[in-house]
């Protein structure tokens, strides 16, 4: 490997990932989804099956490791920001009822999820824990994408609505509850033992307690915040909780938690990082989630079966279970659905944690590249969806002016 085929190689993917993602939000659907796609096209399903010669000479292996350094520094970024962008604030007027569309919206698409890991297990396990398996499933699907949704409801003109209000506060509560899940599932997918389970959570219970009473109001202290103090706690941050061993996005993410509540300063630190992260970093993530996407697994009726099947369970899992946390508070049907439909979207959100998923041999390429399609279908829908129950009046004009949370992805 040389450094030219290095530069060569990452002009290439920014180019081709910037370029598919504008042609996407072209036709009206989310932009990652473009992206996610261009990394598929430049991986062994497309370009490898097409012209190998051109992958071997454009991502020899010593190209793609460096890409992988480079997307965890992104993923740690992005965790960041995705942090940052939640706020208390987004509670007020509607907390009981964001609390029970929350909790539905975790409970049940987890509770279907351990019954998909059942079913997946004997053909998926490959020997690894079954109980690991299943619960990282379970909490795989429970996942909601905010920035992505945060962008949907932009552009289909529900940001400033009463669904909009709603769903925002819904999908803030769910992504605290489904990454303290999801941190839990790691911790034990990488321990030996029960007794090493219970050191990596308390291991996390501990350093959680310790960013939230002593670094938060230090951090809160300091009137102008440097932007290096911000990255420093964040990558140290990352490098604690992979000690603990939780994995590094879950410390970027807790940091981002921590960080101040001024609007000016966080939109000053959210302009100086989108650009690295979106232009650079993750198009490197897209490109190695490509690598690892092996479309040519999936060529029998029953592959397509279980991707039918997978993608089944997390719509009803994840639409349905908000639906009904929706109607459990009377929300009109067109507007609990809208609120289901908005949750159900992955999107980039998802493709990190199965790719978590995948670093640890809790799932195979084989069933990464099933619920890689899951999350686009999920994603692809939510905005073709909003637009029919949109017109079916479902929306309500908001009387209250959330803060600004803008969305990259």
């Amino acid at each position: 490997m040389s450094t030219a085929q290095v530069l060569l190689a990452a002009g290439l993917v920014i180019v081709v990932v910037r370029l598919a993602g504008w042609l996407v939000a072209r036709l009206g659907q989310p932009r990652v989804i473009g992206e996610i796609v261009a990394g598929i096209l430049l991986g062994p399903s497309v370009l490898g099956l097409v012209w190998p010669s051109a992958r071997e000479l454009l991502f020899p292996p010593g190209v793609i490791a460096g890409f992988q350094v480079l997307a965890q520094f992104g993923l740690v970024l992005f965790m960041l920001l995705v942090g940052m962008e939640l706020d208390s604030r987004l509670l007020r007027g509607e907390g009981r009822r964001s609390a029970v569309i929350s909790l539905a919206s975790v409970t049940v698409p987890f509770g279907l999820g351990l019954g998909l890991g059942l079913l997946l297990y004997p053909q998926f396990g490959n020997g690894h824990d079954q109980t690991a398996f299943c619960l990282f499933i379970g909490a795989a699907v429970s996942i909601t994408a905010f920035p992505v949704l945060v962008r949907i409801l932009q552009e289909t003109g529900l940001y400033h609505t009463r669904v909009g209000a709603i769903t925002i506060a819904c999908a803030a509560i769910n992504d605290v509850i489904a990454w303290c899940l999801l941190a839990v599932v790691v911790a034990a997918a990488g321990a030996a033992g029960p007794a090493e389970v219970a050191g990596h959570i308390a291991g996390t219970v501990v350093f959680v307690l310790f960013m939230v009473k002593v670094v938060r109001p230090l951090l809160a202290r300091v009137p102008h915040l440097p932007f290096w103090v911000t990255l420093v706690v964040a990558f140290l941050s990352a490098w604690a909780t992979e000690v603990i061993g939780i994995h590094a996005i879950f410390g970027a993410f807790l940091a981002g938690l921590v960080m101040p509540r001024r609007p000016e300063w966080q939109e000053q630190v959210r302009v100086r990082l989108t650009g690295v992260v979106d232009d650079f970093a993750l198009p490197m993530f897209f490109v190695v989630v490509g690598m690892s996407t092996h479309l040519d697994q999936l060529d029998s009726w029953q592959s397509a079966g279980v991707v039918a099947l997978a993608t089944a369970v997390a719509i009803a899992g994840k639409l349905g279970g908000a639906t009904l946390g929706a109607r459990l508070v009377r929300e009109r049907w067109p507007a609990a659905l809208s609120i289901g439909v908005l949750m159900n979207t992955r999107g980039l959100t998802e493709i990190v944690i199965l790719s978590v998923g995948l670093q640890l041999g809790v799932i195979d390429t084989r069933l990464f590249t099933v619920l890689v399609i899951m999350a686009l279908v999920t994603t692809a829908m939510a905005a073709p969806l909003l637009r029919l129950l949109s017109r079916s009046g479902a929306v309500s004009a908001a009387t209250a002016v959330r803060p600004r949370a803008e969305a990259r992805r």
